[in-house]
This record gives C-alpha cells, structure tokens and sequence, in this order.
C-alpha cells in the first residue's frame, strides 16, 4: 500500500485530519497498533530521518525506548498497547513527558527495531483487520502534510499526559 503524496483536494488542508484521527481511536487498541505500523511502513523514512533535529529527538526520547527495548517481547507489546490505550502505567507517563515530535521519534526507533528484529515484530503477512484498511484508506488518500498531522495528533494522543489527569 503506498501513501498519497501529491497536493490533498479539500478547500481547507487540514479539514479531513480530525475525522481521520477519530477514525483510528474508534479501532481496537491492536488495529490502532497494527495501523501505526502500516503507515510507517508507507512513510516512516520520510518522517523522521530528514526532519531538521530528529537525532537530538531521537536522543531525548533514547531512555524511553532503550527502556522498552530491554523488556522481553511479551512486555513490549503490552507497554505498546498501554500507551495506545492511555493505560496509567510508569511508562505511560513518562511518554506522556515527550513532546508530539519525540513521540514520532519513539514510534519511529521503535518501527525500525520491530523491522530488524530488536523489538517485538509485526507477525510475518500481517494484514490490516477490514476496519483498519478502511481507515488507512481515508489516509492514503491524504496530503502528506495531512498524513503527518495525523501521525502526530494519534501518537500525540497516546500515553498520559500527568500534567492534564
């Protein structure tokens, strides 16, 4: 599946952005996951290799990641899945701690540990659930800048914030 990267045909950019967001927090906290995946996958070395700062991101974001990285493949799902579902958890918080382009940053190092088999992989033929494909579809069909806007709400979304509970 590949990501649409030419100029979105919506009169306000950004207008399609919070439907897209609301329809990703409608899926289960795995297809929310499976779909981070999917979308990195598609756009992942656009994100945050060329983004100006990203190895000071990646850096800031090092403890945390290192933290997950050294847990066993069970756990790393499960903090994954704490953090999508804003479970209240040590690590919850502190990713709660990041700011939006750290967290492109965590999802980022992780996706590209799951890929070289540091961190928990993505099953071998993993597909999207009919409901996820839905969503990646209204994605796809986004403008890039859209699709990072988008990127960013969802992870920006994820974890607890502790200053706003």
């Amino acid at each position: 599946m590949l990501l649409n990267t030419e100029k979105p045909s919506y009169s306000n950019a950004f207008a399609a952005v919070p439907e897209a967001v609301e329809a990703i927090r409608s899926l289960t906290v795995d297809d929310q996951l499976g779909l981070l995946w999917i979308l990195y996958e598609n756009m992942g070395g656009l994100v945050t290799p060329a983004a100006p700062g990203a190895t000071e991101r990646i850096r800031l974001a090092g403890g945390l990641i290192y933290e997950v990285a050294s847990l066993s493949y069970e756990e790393q799902l499960q903090v994954m899945r704490d953090l999508a579902a804003g479970v209240n958890t040590p690590v919850s918080r502190d990713y709660g701690k990041l700011t939006s382009n750290n967290k492109l940053a965590f999802w980022y190092q992780l996706a590209e540990w799951m890929r070289s088999g540091e961190v928990v992989p993505v099953p071998t033929g993993y597909q999207l659930s009919a409901p996820a494909a839905k969503v990646f579809k209204k994605i796809a069909a986004l403008g890039f800048n859209q699709q990072i806007a988008v990127l960013r709400l969802i992870v920006g979304k994820m974890g607890i914030d502790s200053l706003a509970a």
